[in-house]
């Protein structure tokens, strides 16, 4: 059973308070745990007052029915929730959920102190939520990016269009080298070296050979 000692610290009803916690304890899920709890004071006559609980998966509104002898519960989780706000006034303040979807939720009559804190618990869970949502939303982005990185890439066949082969550098070409006959003169003056450069003649035959030879051309 839960203590209703930490929920009395700003005034809250102790009646109120106690029958509140005593349903709630039997609507938690595993590991939720009530973190505010506010109750509802109204100006005139306060014998059946609203409270609203802050845990950390969602708010509870628990409204009595029946003079007292029933209590109804609504709850909102964090995910549907987009804003938390409150509105001092004269009497005590307006809390204020705005969902995702619908209409606003608004109690009056909450003590300005509790509608504070309320806030402040609220925002918090809300802020949790949005962070744990943004960290699995980073690793879907790395989970997906890890996939695309792994994945075996596809071998296209490419068929060169007539740009591609514009611009592929044509094979090289070794250039044939015809060698074309040598003419009888430079034939026999090729000769008459190979005989001077082997020391057969002298180079006064050499030349009168070579002047010869030139002559008759």
């Amino acid at each position: 059973m839960i203590s209703i000692d930490r929920f009395l610290s700003d005034e809250q009803d102790p009646k109120a308070v106690e029958k509140v916690i005593g349903k709630l304890n039997d609507l938690l899920t595993t590991g939720e745990e009530i973190l505010y709890l506010g109750v509802q004071k109204k100006p005139a006559v306060n014998l059946l007052p609203d409270s609203i609980a802050i845990t950390n998966k969602r708010i509870f509104y628990c409204e009595p029915g029946n003079l007292g002898l029933t209590m109804n519960f609504k709850d909102i989780s964090w995910k549907s929730v987009k804003e938390i706000s409150f509105k001092e006034e004269l009497f005590g303040s307006k809390f204020i959920c705005v969902p995702q979807h619908g209409e606003n939720i608004v109690t009056e009559f909450i003590p300005k102190v509790q509608a504070r804190k309320l806030h402040q618990a609220a925002n918090q869970q809300l802020e949790a939520y949005k962070e744990l949502l943004h960290q699995q939303k980073l690793e879907e982005n790395r989970a997906m990016a890890s996939t695309t990185n792994t994945a075996p890439q596809a071998f296209v066949d490419v068929i060169p269009t007539e740009a591609t082969k514009a611009e592929e550098p044509e094979p090289f070409q070794i250039a044939e080298v015809i060698e074309e006959p040598e003419d009888e003169t430079t034939l026999k003056l090729r000769k008459l070296k190979t005989l001077y450069d082997k020391h057969l003649i002298t180079q006064e035959e050499y030349e009168a050979k070579k002047a010869n030879i030139l002559d008759s051309f």
